[in-house]
């Protein structure tokens, strides 16, 4: 598991804006490499707020 997400994360964001066809690219790139810890944050939210609801209605 861990050698798959050392695997994943080994993406070179400069090596991507070097290569990359025009400026516009870098805001997929950005919006691209924010995606997992906005998706992460929002998962984090929802447990939080279910383990709330349901410690107030025991």
């Amino acid at each position: 598991m861990n050698l798959l997400i050392s695997i994943l994360q080994e993406v070179s964001i400069e090596e991507k804006l070097k290569t990359a066809p025009d400026d516009s690219y870098s805001i997929g790139v950005f919006i691209g490499s924010m995606i997992p810890f906005v998706i992460l944050v929002i998962i984090a939210y929802v447990i939080y707020r279910y383990n709330k609801k349901r410690a107030k209605n025991e």
